[in-house]
């Protein structure tokens, strides 16, 4: 009899099973099946008042529904006795308020219209205000958790939203016993039973293994409100695919799988995808290429350093302490130039432009940019930021631009490499998946700018991959699984398709372009980055006027 492990991906927009034998990693069945009521930022279901400005919520149910029909579909073609573990990757920080046994305040009548009730999606960035009170007191004080997150934290992070809440909804936050991320309180739907994962309790909830949490008292020192907010918190920090429950008879039967079908704890998406390219020991840097990009590298040691969103003990692989970086747009910048400035009549606008500067050599254009079109997320930390063209004249060529804008991503890239080796962790090679890996002219600049070899992971479904080695890995060998994540990871994931070489000669001309990239960066970045933050201004006053 054949083993598989199952991996729910939850998305933004959608989620995704995925089965894949265990022995080989090759896919034997999928669904994906879209929430119905998307992303809410307009006015909550049902109502006709406005939601405030930066909201983006969603509908817990909207996770049941849509999972269980797309388990239900893969359990039509794989025998639910041959699935033997099964793993959970979702969206972060995405989070909910919940009562003890899980349910959703949101669902409590006196609570249906009250916004702060319900899912506050990883991209909801109204809780801004506080973020930034939570970095000005924790360098005041000298916070030590701030060194595990390069000195500044994100409005889209736990304590921020926690805080909202208990400032703008009290009565929700009294009413809480539990606010918990939505992969975690996923997992609990299936098995149970509450954990909370290391992964999303690092990266995003201020918890690291050698400080614990933020304390009580610099939670009352941000608001006497907040004095209790730890024991909202889940405690019992679980490392992905390290089994958090198995399935429940109620969830089994809803499905279709198998009563007892051990769980994994759960992980960010992003992170899974480290272990479905492949990915189980230090050298390589991890990256997931689309409208954004993260960056994800692993190191046995601590490593305390400028430039990285966020370190975790245990946060990515079992073992490792994983350091996260990112790009805020990467594929959202070629999108925007393609889309709002190039009037193709084509049913693919981006097939021409990119014929036409996959036929440039680096640098004939004499452009650089500054890929701050979404603010930098790493090395410098500031969403105030935005980009820059550097170079044009009446000379410049779309498709000139359009290059210029490929490789400055490739040198944000390579500024976020550099920063993590200064700082005492090894990057020999970059491992990519994402749909920008389909561009083979994209993978050779990253390849020519960085000096590295760009290995391509052959699955597509990277993220999904990895949400199923964790599953394997929380059955056990004696289910049929593994007892160690290299032993799964090497048995399901397969070598790279396609490699991409540096070359010398793009070399020697990015290093001259590369020099141009860091001199703007420094001046526009760190030196002026204010003017950036004035000019940002300038455009959102003009807007609301």
């Amino acid at each position: 009899m054949k083993r598989y492990a199952l991996g729910l991906d939850f998305g933004t927009e959608s989620v995704r099973a995925l089965v894949v034998e265990c022995a080989t990693g090759a896919e034997a069945a999928q669904s994906t099946v879209r929430y119905p009521h998307g992303v809410i930022t307009d006015r909550l279901p049902g109502s006709e008042k406005a939601l405030p400005p930066d909201f983006a919520l969603q509908h817990p149910q909207d996770y049941l529904d849509a999972a269980i029909a797309a388990l239900s579909e893969v359990a039509k073609k794989v025998p639910a006795a041959e699935i033997i573990g099964i793993g959970v990757d979702f969206t972060a920080c995405t989070i909910l308020p919940v009562l003890e046994d899980g349910t959703p305040l949101m669902s409590l009548e006196r609570f249906a219209g009250n916004p702060h009730a319900w899912v506050k999606l990883w991209k909801h960035h109204a809780a801004q205000p506080e973020a930034d009170r939570i970095n000005a007191l924790a360098r005041e004080r000298g916070e030590r958790f701030l060194r595990y997150y390069s000195g500044i934290i994100s409005s889209e992070w736990m304590l921020p939203k926690c805080w909202e809440i208990a400032s703008k909804a009290p009565e929700v936050f009294a009413a809480a016993d539990l606010i918990v991320d939505a992969g975690d309180w996923f997992v609990q739907q299936m098995t149970g039973s509450f954990c909370r994962n290391s992964c999303a309790a690092g990266y995003k909830g201020l918890w690291n293994a050698e400080l614990g949490f933020p304390s009580a008292e610099f939670l009352k020192a941000l608001d006497p409100a907040l004095a209790g907010l730890r024991d909202k918190w889940l405690k019992n920090i679980t490392p992905p695919g390290r089994r958090a429950g198995t399935l429940t008879r109620a969830f089994a039967a809803r499905t279709g799988l198998r009563e007892g079908t051990p769980v994994s704890a759960a992980t960010i998406d992003a992170h899974s995808g480290v272990a479905g390219m492949g990915v189980s020991k230090e050298g390589p840097m991890s990256i997931i290429m689309g409208t954004s990009s993260c960056h994800m590298s692993l190191s046995r040691d601590l490593k305390l350093f400028d430039g990285y969103a966020g370190v975790v003990k245990d946060g990515i692989l079992p073992g490792f302490y994983g350091y996260e970086s990112g790009q805020s747009a990467v594929g959202d910048i070629f999108g925007w130039f393609v889309n709002d400035f190039l009037k193709v009549p084509d049913s693919d606008p981006f097939a021409e432009i990119a014929k036409r500067a996959a036929a440039l050599e680096p640098g004939s254009g004499g452009v650089v940019a500054l890929d701050w079109m979404n603010g930098n997320r790493s090395v410098l930390m500031n969403a105030n930021l935005s980009g820059m063209l550097l170079g044009l004249t009446l000379r410049t060529k779309p498709e000139e631009v359009y290059r210029a804008l490929i490789e400055g991503t490739a040198f944000g890239t390579r500024m976020i490499i550099e920063a993590s080796k200064r700082g005492g962790v090894t990057v020999d090679e970059l491992v990519v998946c994402g749909g920008l890996t389909k561009d083979p002219m994209i993978m050779q600049i990253y390849a020519d700018v960085t000096g590295l070899e760009v290995k391509v992971s052959p699955s597509t479904q990277a993220v999904a991959l990895g949400a199923a080695i964790f599953g394997a890995s929380a059955a056990g060998a004696k289910n049929g699984g593994f007892d160690t994540m290299p032993e799964a990871i090497a048995a399901m994931t397969k070598p790279a398709e396609r490699t991409y070489k540096p070359g010398k000669k793009a070399g020697a001309v990015y290093e001259q372009l590369y020099a141009a990239y860091q001199r703007t960066h420094d001046f526009f970045g760190r030196e002026n980055a204010a003017l950036m933050k004035s000019l940002r201004e300038t455009v959102t006053t003009t807007r609301e006027k």
